[in-house]
C-alpha cells in the first residue's frame, strides 16, 4: 500500500508521512504491558481489543532501512476501528456482508478489518501482486475472490486502487469501492454498536496461488478463538515479557492469524516489516528482532535460507539474537537442512538452535495444527528411502549407506484437535504407515464461502478435515512427508496444479486436458514446478515459442519459474476414467530426465 499512513481522525496513532522516524520522534510501543494478561480467553476478536485497549502495547510499523515509521497502539486501534465502523453503515449492508481489502502490511488494513468486525461485516484480505509486471493475470485474480465472496465493498490504497478499479468492473455485488481515504470522508453515523456472536463468520482466508477458483475459507469466531488459544498457551507458552516480529504478509494465515491477531489476543507488541522489504533485505528482519529484543518470530523455511545466504561477518558481529526464544517454522515442507546452516551460520550472533519450533497448519483448520515443544529446538528422524516408497511405510534407518529422507518432528496437535492417517480407502493406519493427514477439531472450517462442491471434497464424514498433505504419525507426533499431486508448495506459497493447467490450456496451442502440473524435489530440498504439454507443433520455433510463453505467464501468475515439457499427443497417462494422473507423469517425466543425463553422460564419456 501507500506509503502514506492516514491518521483515519485518530489523534492517537502516531503517523508517517515522509520524514525519517527520527524527525517525528516515533517511539514503538514498549514490551511491558500495564494490565494484566490474558491468553487469547476472549469469545470475539471485538472483545479481545476491547481488553487489549487498556493497555499500552501494540502494532510497529517499520520501512525497509530499519525505520520506525508508524505506530499503532491497541487504544488507537480500537478508537479509529470503531470511527470507520460508524462511517461503514453508511453502506446501510446486512449484517455479514462482505469486504474486500487488498492487505499491504501497514495499519490501514488493520483498523479497516476491526472496523468490519464492529459494524458486524465480514472482511477478507486480498494479496498484493507478486510483481508489476503480472497486471492483467492479478486483476482476473482480484475479479475472482470478488465473485466468489460476493463482495459488497471492495477497499485498497492508493497504490493498488487502480488494480482493484479494474477488477470491479463486471462484477454485480460490489456496491462501492475506494481507497481508505475516501471511505473517510463519509459521515459517522451515531448507531449503537452490536454485540458479535462467536458462531458469526470472523473473516474469510482465501487459499494462496487460486486464479480461476479461489475458495474463501469461513472462519467463525469460535474457531478462531480456539485455534489462537490453542497457538498462545499450548504452542507459543506466551508470556507477558514477549515481542513479536514479523515479515510474513498479511493476506496469508499464518501472517494474520499468527503475527497479528496471536499478539492482540495476548496484548503484546509487534514489530513490521513488510515482505517486499523482507525480499530485499532480510537481514532487517534480524535486526528488529535483535534490537528490539524479540522474543517471539516465525518464517518459511525459505526465509531463514535467504537470511542465510546474505549474511556476511560484519552482520553478525551487530546482531544478538539471543532473546529469541520461539522460532516459528511452518507453512511449507520443513528441510532439516535449511535449519542446521541457519543455526550454525548465526550461533555467533546469539542464537540458539533450540529456539527452532517446527509446527503444522493450513487455512481450513484456522492456521495451527501441531506445535512441537518450545525450547526442544528441531527434531527429525532418518527413514530408509526404499521402504517409503514401497511399503508407504517409515521404517528407521538401519544400515549405513542406504539411501534415505530426513523427516521433521511437528509435534502434537493442540487441544481439543486430532490428527489421523487414513489410506486410500479412508481406513485408518497405525504408526509408522503413511498416507494422507486428516484433522477433527473446535478450529476446522465451516466450509468454503458459496463452494458446497470443494467443501464437501475437503471435510470427510465425522467433520474430518482432508489437508491434502501426506505423513505418519510416530509416538504421538506429526511428521509431514509430502503434499498431495495437486497442490505444490513453492517458497512457502500453495500453488495448484489445476490452475497453472488452466492458465496453459488458455494458450491457442495448448487442448484441454493436454497439460499436467507437478513438483519435484530437487537434491538442495528445493521444489521446482515442471508443466508438461501434449504438443502437436512441429517447428522449432514454434515449440520454443510456446515454452518461453508459458514460463513467462506461469511467473506474472505466480511468482515461480517452472519448467516445461514438450512431449507428443498421447504421452501423459491417464486413469481408468480417462483423467490426467498427475503422479505418473510426474514418474514418466523422471524417466525421461534421468535417460537424457544417462544419454548424455555416455555421449560426453565416448568423447
Amino acid at each position: 500500500m501507500s506509503s502514506t499512513i492516514t491518521k483515519l481522525n485518530a489523534p492517537l496513532t502516531q503517523a508517517f508521512n515522509s520524514q525519517p522516524s527520527s524527525e517525528l520522534h516515533l517511539t514503538p510501543t514498549p514490551t511491558p504491558n500495564t494490565v494484566a494478561q490474558r491468553l487469547a480467553n476472549f469469545a470475539t476478536l471485538t472483545d479481545a481489543l476491547e481488553y487489549a485497549a487498556n493497555g499500552v502495547t501494540g502494532y510497529n510499523f517499520y520501512d525497509a532501512r530499519g525505520n520506525l515509521r508508524s505506530v499503532l497502539p491497541y487504544h488507537s486501534l480500537r478508537q479509529n476501528a470503531r470511527i470507520l465502523a460508524q462511517r461503514l453503515y453508511n453502506f446501510n449492508l446486512p449484517r455479514g456482508s462482505r469486504v474486500a481489502i487488498i492487505a499491504d502490511t501497514s495499519p490501514e488494513f488493520v483498523e479497516l478489518f476491526f472496523a468490519c468486525r464492529y459494524a458486524g461485516l465480514v472482511p477478507f484480505a486480498m494479496p498484493i501482486p507478486v510483481n508489476l509486471g503480472s497486471h492483467e493475470i492479478y486483476v482476473q485474480q482480484l475479479r475472482g475472490m470478488l465473485e466468489s465472496s460476493q463482495a459488497s465493498i471492495a477497499l485498497a490504497n492508493l497504490d493498488y486502487f487502480h488494480f482493484l478499479q479494474e477488477a470491479v468492473e463486471g462484477t454485480t455485488s460490489v456496491q462501492w469501492s475506494g481507497t481508505p481515504e475516501k471511505l473517510q470522508q463519509l459521515p459517522r453515523l451515531d448507531i449503537e454498536f452490536q454485540a458479535n456472536h462467536p458462531n458469526e463468520t470472523a473473516y474469510l482466508q482465501f487459499t494462496s496461488g487460486s486464479t480461476r477458483t479461489p475458495r474463501g475459507v469461513v472462519i467463525t469466531e469460535r474457531a478462531l478463538m480456539c485455534n489462537l488459544q490453542g497457538i498462545v498457551r499450548y504452542g507459543l507458552e506466551v508470556k507477558p515479557d514477549d515481542r513479536s516480529a514479523s515479515w510474513l504478509p498479511f493476506y496469508h494465515d499464518m501472517g494474520l492469524v499468527g503475527l497479528v491477531l496471536a499478539p492482540m489476543v495476548t496484548q503484546i507488541s509487534v514489530d513490521y516489516l513488510a515482505t517486499r522489504d523482507f525480499a530485499i533485505r532480510p537481514l532487517q528482519w534480524l535486526r528488529m528482532i535483535s534490537r528490539n529484543r524479540c522474543s517471539i518470530a516465525f518464517s518459511q523455511p525459505f526465509g531463514l535460507k535467504l537470511c542465510t545466504m546474505r549474511a556476511r561477518e560484519s552482520d553478525l558481529k551487530e546482531l544478538d539474537l539471543s532473546s529469541w526464544r520461539a522460532a516459528g517454522i511452518g507453512a511449507e515442507m520443513i528441510r532439516p537442512e535449511i535449519l542446521r546452516n541457519f543455526a550454525e551460520k548465526f550461533a555467533s550472533a546469539g542464537f540458539n538452535e533450540k529456539a527452532f519450533l517446527p509446527c503444522y497448519g493450513l487455512a481450513e483448520s484456522t492456521l495451527a495444527v501441531t506445535f512441537s515443544k518450545v525450547g526442544q529446538g528441531c527434531k527429525s528422524i532418518q527413514i530408509d528411502h526404499k521402504t517409503l516408497i514401497d511399503k508407504r511405510m517409515a521404517a528407521r534407518l538401519q544400515a549405513d549407506g542406504r539411501k534415505q529422507n530426513e523427516f521433521v518432528n511437528c509435534g502434537r496437535p493442540i487441544p481439543g484437535h486430532t490428527v489421523k492417517i487414513v489410506d486410500e480407502d479412508g481406513r485408518q493406519l497405525s504408526e509408522m504407515m503413511v498416507g494422507s493427514v486428516l484433522v477433527q477439531g473446535n478450529s476446522v472450517m465451516t466450509g468454503y464461502f458459496n463452494n458446497p462442491e470443494e467443501t464437501h471434497k475437503a471435510l470427510k464424514s465425522g467433520n474430518w478435515l482432508d489437508t491434502g498433505d501426506i505423513g505418519f504419525l510416530f509416538e504421538g507426533d506429526l511428521f509431514i512427508t509430502g503434499r498431495r499431486t495437486d497442490v505444490i508448495i513453492v517458497n512457502g506459497r500453495n500453488i495448484r496444479a489445476q490452475d497453472i493447467e488452466e492458465l496453459a490450456e488458455l494458450q491457442p496451442e495448448v487442448r484441454s486436458r493436454e497439460a499436467s502440473v507437478f513438483g519435484v524435489n530437487d537434491e538442495d530440498g528445493t521444489t521446482t514446478i515442471v508443466l508438461v504439454i501434449e504438443c502437436r507443433l512441429t517447428s522449432v520455433a514454434e515449440r520454443q515459442s510456446l515454452i518461453t510463453r508459458l514460463q513467462q505467464l506461469v511467473y506474472m501468475a505466480f511468482g515461480v519459474n517452472c519448467v516445461v515439457e514438450l512431449v507428443a499427443p498421447h504421452t501423459l497417462p491417464r486413469t481408468s476414467s480417462g483423467k490426467l494422473s498427475r503422479f505418473a507423469a510426474k514418474q514418466g517425466y523422471i524417466q525421461r530426465t534421468n535417460l537424457e543425463h544417462q544419454l548424455s553422460f555416455m555421449e560426453s564419456g565416448d568423447r
